[in-house]
């Protein structure tokens, strides 16, 4: 089985910068279907050109061109990453970005001895996976199943195919380590765990963090973490391990059960004849939902003198937005399920790609690309989190509606995870041109007297991608200061390409300094996108590409 990659490699190369570089990426397409490539926590200011998601600010590199990414890094340090936002195409083009402070400035923690990454990833067994993604979605069927999840490229020596080429991190005793752990998976929450060591997480989505002491951690797609590792215990050999947490109905069996794991060897002279030793007392189990919540619940912002952050306090646009797995009517029975087939939304609206991306119809007033009319809040109000709910409310429409904010608006958004069709799981929601603050979060449905009460407003975490819990909710704020269009979706992708996701339109300010920048003097042309769904995923795996 050959890849689509990135320079040879898999995961792609990583970039390093520091902070407040500016890059540039030249993407050129070998392959054979579109791509376009995103950078994944980099806010782009006033540069949603260079932000990548197909059909939202580009369309799709076409096969033997190639387009150059403005990269502009600015607030951000730590560890943040890039991949693929075409189809699912980011499974194998994808890798990590470093940001180290900038010259003359250091971490807010002792520095660490040595650093290495932890790539946590997805393997699909289809030959042409994107193809048959999309006749999955024609169909109205359900999408690909991962059949095993790898770490730095390799399942580990549980797998027979990876005993030998397990990854390895040779330590030496009594150092630090700073671990940057991404979650590149393409719709997997993970528990992750190193056998008898405690982790110090101290950075989160390329923002530093209040530390916080952890035998494991919880890591959803889309999201990274630094960590700190001291290597304090007897020279030996210990699994780092990651297990998939599956937020769905415990009835639902149907993904891989098997550990990814890598190997910490401490260097010297010692016995390797015993097998490494397993986080088994630590690594919570694939539904362990308290697990993933209390981990979660104490990630907070650095917040100090250093390191500032601004919550928005006097909040001018609110919004209230259901997440869903809904279905679609079919006239006549024409999908392959029938009557109806498998959906997700925002507030009962299910997302459609246009045929021209939304930034380019935006900026030269297209009509009939897009509406300006998402809701603030959902067509319905009901028992969110409740069991049973009657299907009839489980019927999305689809639509391309966006929602318009003028510049410097200070936003709130709750994101209530709803049970429809007993489809309550958790939704890592990735907000494009932006971190947010998550200032609140709970269980069951938000209460708008009781839950604000409880928000944290001193030093909540500062985040790009973040999950709405299982029958839950989450309070997030954000001020409007980069104008442009910016992508909403949840990061498990068999979500988003449902449906989930909407597209914010920023409008400019009253300078040039506050306005989107005009385009670059070449863009990769559109097609029709919903002719080209097909035919640009065809040799997925066919031949050996790179990009």
């Amino acid at each position: 089985m050959s890849l689509l990659t990135v320079n040879g490699s898999f995961p792609g190369p990583v970039i390093r910068v520091r902070k407040g570089d500016l890059v540039f990426v030249n993407v050129h397409n070998q392959g054979d279907y579109g791509v376009t490539l995103h950078w994944h926590g980099v806010k782009q200011p006033r540069n949603p050109w260079s932000d990548g998601p197909e059909y939202i600010t580009q369309c799709p590199i076409q096969p033997q061109t190639n387009f150059t990414y403005e990269v502009n890094f600015t607030d951000e340090e730590g560890t943040l990453w890039w991949h693929a936002h075409s189809d699912w195409t980011r499974a194998t083009v994808h890798g990590a970005i470093i940001i180290l402070p900038s010259e003359g400035s250091s971490f807010p923690f002792p520095k660490p001895d040595d650093e290495d990454i932890i790539m946590l990833g997805s393997w699909y067994n289809e030959e042409k996976l994107n193809e048959v993604l999309n006749e999955d979605l024609a169909a109205g069927s359900d999408v690909p199943r991962a059949t095993g999840y790898m770490i730095n490229g390799q399942f580990g020596d549980f797998v027979p195919c990876s005993k030998e080429s397990t990854y390895h991190l040779f330590v030496d005793y009594g150092k630090t380590y700073l671990l940057r752990i991404v979650n590149a998976a393409v719709s997997a929450d993970h528990f992750f765990s190193i056998a008898k060591h405690n982790m110090t997480v101290v950075g989160m989505d390329g923002a530093y963090t209040k530390p916080v002491v952890t035998s494991y951690i919880t890591i959803s797609p889309g999201q990274t973490m630094d960590v700190l590792l001291t290597t304090d215990q007897s020279l030996g050999r210990y699994y780092m391990a990651a297990r998939r947490y599956s937020s769905e109905d415990t009835e639902v069996t149907a993904f891989s059960h098997i550990n990814v794991t890598a190997i910490l060897q401490y260097k010297g002279n010692y016995s390797l004849t015993s097998p490494p030793l397993f986080p088994s007392d630590t690594l919570p189990g694939f539904y362990d939902y308290f697990a993933a919540a209390n981990f979660i619940a104490q990630l907070k912002s650095l917040a100090n003198e250093d390191y500032p952050i601004s919550v928005p306090l006097n909040i001018s646009t609110r919004m209230f937005i259901t997440a869903s797995l809904n279905e679609l009517l079919c006239a006549n029975d024409s999908c392959a399920s029938g009557d109806s087939k498998i959906a997700t939304s925002l507030s009962n609206i299910s997302w459609v790609n246009p045929s021209t991306d939304v930034l380019l119809a935006y900026y030269r007033n297209i009509s009939d690309i897009y509406t300006s009319d998402f809701p603030n809040l959902p067509p319905s109000l009901y028992n969110f989190t409740g069991d049973d709910l009657p299907t009839s409310l489980a019927v999305a429409a689809e639509g391309t509606k966006v929602k318009v904010l003028n510049f410097n608006e200070t936003v709130e958004i709750i994101f209530q995870g709803t049970n429809l069709l007993k489809g309550s799981e958790t939704h890592p929601m990735h907000l494009h041109g932006y971190s947010f603050y998550v200032v609140g979060s709970g269980f069951g449905n938000f209460d708008n007297e009781t839950d604000p009460q409880g928000y944290n407003l001193i030093d909540p975490p500062k985040v790009n991608t973040f999950a709405v819990p299982k029958k839950g909710w989450i309070t997030i704020r954000f001020t409007a200061n980069n104008p442009g269009v910016w992508y909403w979706h949840c990061h498990i992708d068999r979500h988003m390409s449902w449906g989930m996701s909407t597209t914010f339109i920023v409008l400019n300010g009253d300078t040039e300094e506050t306005s989107m920048r005009p385009p670059p003097s070449y863009l990769p042309p559109c097609t029709d996108a919903s002719t080209i769904a097909l035919k640009e995923t065809v040799g997925f795996f066919g031949d050996t590409n790179e990009i």
